[in-house]
């Protein structure tokens, strides 16, 4: 589609996502003081296209998504919802969350719109709790009220991960509607736990297809082999982003271990390996005999990565461009890094992908979205107890 540009690569720190890792709302890794959201767009700086503009401030920002009029909500770790202005100086709490666990990796996760959300109001969420077993990663729904006290009303949660277990770290929990509106995907991480990606009762470490009320609508090839009917594809690890192209192709990223972080296209019944394989490594401190996990290449039958990194980005976010504002990267991914602290550009051309530009941005990236404008909004990480700022990347 587009040649690949090459740009200088911001040096990536040792430790993409375990527990005590780069994925972690901690102050490891932790982003550079928020400027104040007054003050003036920034120059580009040099060789990269882009101006940067903060918009609005946040305590440890999760995901957001864009109003049809231009506003946005935006999730916060510790299990605040926001309605926030179009050009952030208002910023409304939305009540009706439920209780959230934010430890760890914990947090009121993503955020979307139904596809009919300007006739039905509704909004679906992912969160982490506490439950039967130990926390698991739930899904839920419910409809918006606008007004001086913004709410979400009727809330039901209609899926949770099973099984339920112990501690803090990789619940994914990232959300999007199918193209036709039909169905929903939703990614459960395998919770550090290594097997359950592998495990066909389980789904942790897969990603599920569902309908809109949370009814399990899996790949039927699975089904029939005993694995839970809401699972689409396994041998996932932590999956922090999904985006569909205008092929209806729904790609991913999930964080890799130490090191192996990958861009797949997902695709229905297919096993991409992990534990099993990976292009990384197990941590030092992880609870296994081997370090070393055969590279992908090495075994064929499982679905293969469009595209890797060693050394770790820790992926963050997902964003597939359309906007007019950037029209060179129309069709591309766009990814956050968190101890890369760097945008993060893959070139897609059909289903085919090859690393483009990582621009350093000098903090961890968190979220990605597309604008209603065309331009490209950000969410730095922050971290427990600091702010993370909204940008606005334009021409």
């Amino acid at each position: 589609m587009k040649s690949v540009l090459l740009a200088t690569l911001a040096s990536a720190t040792l430790i993409a996502c375990s527990e005590a890792g780069t994925d972690m709302n901690t102050a490891n890794g932790t982003a550079a003081p928020p400027a104040s959201t007054a003050e003036a767009p920034a120059p580009a700086p040099q060789g990269q296209p882009f101006t940067v503009t903060p918009i609005a401030d946040f305590d440890a920002p999760w995901a957001m998504t864009f109003l049809p009029d231009g506003r946005m909500l935006v999730t916060e770790k510790d299990g605040r919802m926001l309605l926030v202005s179009a050009d952030g100086q208002n910023k409304q709490t939305v009540s009706g969350i439920p209780t959230v666990d934010s430890a760890g990796q914990g947090a009121l996760k993503d955020v979307v719109l139904h596809p009919q959300f300007a006739q039905n109001r509704m909004v679906y969420f992912s969160f982490s709790e506490a439950g039967q077993g130990g926390k698991g990663v739930a899904l839920a729904r419910g409809v918006m009220r606008d007004g001086d006290s913004p709410a979400l009303e009727n809330v039901q949660v209609i899926f949770r991960a099973t099984p339920y277990v112990e501690g803090n770290g990789h619940y994914s929990g990232r959300i999007a509607f199918a193209p036709d509106g039909q169905h929903l995907f939703f990614a459960n991480g395998e919770r550090q736990k290594f097997d359950p990606a592998q495990d066909p009762k389980a789904t942790l470490g897969k990603m599920l297809r569902l309908t809109p009320d949370g009814q399990p609508a899996g790949d039927p090839g699975l089904r029939e082999r005993g694995f839970h009917p809401a699972v689409w594809s396994y041998g996932h690890r932590n999956i922090l982003g999904l985006a569909f192209d205008g092929a209806g192709n729904l790609w991913q990223q999930e964080m890799g271990p130490k090191g192996g972080d990958e861009v797949n296209i997902v695709l229905p019944g297919r096993n991409y390996g992990y534990p099993i394989v990976s292009d990384g490594d197990h941590y030092d401190n992880e609870p296994v005999a081997d370090k070393n996990i055969p590279d992908h290449s090495t075994r064929p039958e499982f679905e293969a990565p469009k595209v890797s990194w060693n050394p770790a980005i820790s992926p963050a976010g997902l964003m597939l461009y359309t906007g007019s504002m950037f029209p060179e990267w129309q069709g591309d991914l766009f990814l956050g890094g968190l101890s890369s602290q760097a945008l993060i550009r893959v070139d897609v051309n059909g289903t085919s992908a090859t690393k483009g530009n990582q621009w350093p941005m000098n903090a961890r990236i968190r979220e990605v979205e597309q604008g209603p404008d065309g331009a490209i909004y950000l969410l730095e990480d922050g971290g427990r107890g600091s702010q993370g700022r909204l940008l606005r990347l334009s021409r």
